[in-house]
């Protein structure tokens, strides 16, 4: 089975998707990390993130090995990696990683912008997970002050605006819904009630009901 979990950054779906990977035994990815990755190898280099070349010699050069970098969360990294991933030559270098990951056995969990759309447009079950941006950058402003870093909350809640506003408008893979999507609003729910949802969801289409 192929679990699509899809919406804006700091809704909370990345915690939610990985413990939703390991409640059913299923491998999991975020691909937010491959472009955060991609950002990261370019700022690196003093490059240039709207050279579409070199952003797509990054993402062809992906080292997964890497995706466990904690420079990969810095608050710019996350920002550098929304232009990146607008690059359509980008998203095509990606695309096939994706897909054979979530090809595995016994099962994946993908979370990302554009799963249940583009990259796994047959997975079984489809969730898009919202929260209010205000809640979101307050969400961000303490997993960054966790890290020892500065934030200014305000300045996120507009950089989270900028990035929802970019990323529902590119022309490639926007950040939306799938049509057969469940909508699972985290503004609200701690991470315990977000899984308890998700996994109802789960379980309501392997019972092959539509109503949760």
């Amino acid at each position: 089975m192929i679990i699509a979990i899809d919406g804006p950054a700091a809704s909370g779906k990345g915690t939610l998707a990985k413990r939703l990977a390991a409640h059913y035994g299923y491998h999991h990815l975020d691909t937010g990390v491959i472009y955060r990755a991609v950002a990261h190898a370019l700022i690196s280099q003093a490059l240039d993130l709207r050279d579409e070349a070199a952003a797509v010699q990054a993402a062809q050069s992906l080292d997964p090995a890497t995706f466990d970098d904690p420079a990969l969360k810095s608050h710019d990294v996350g920002s550098a990696a929304s232009i990146v991933s607008a690059i359509p030559a980008v998203r095509a270098a990606l695309l096939e990683f994706q897909r054979d990951f979530a090809g595995k056995p016994p099962g994946a969990v993908l979370d990302g912008r554009d799963i249940g759309t583009v990259i796994c447009p047959n997975a079984e079950v489809k969730i898009f997970v919202v929260a209010d941006p205000k809640i979101r950058a307050r969400r961000r402003t303490l997993e960054a002050l966790d890290r020892g870093e500065r934030a200014n909350e305000a300045a996120i809640l507009a950089d989270i605006l900028a990035r929802d506003e970019r990323d529902q408008n590119r022309a490639v893979a926007p950040l939306k819904p799938a049509k057969d999507a469940y909508l699972l609003d985290n503004s609200h729910l701690d991470i315990e009630g977000g899984v308890r949802a998700a996994i109802d969801i789960v379980e309501a289409v392997r019972a092959g009901r539509r109503e949760v």
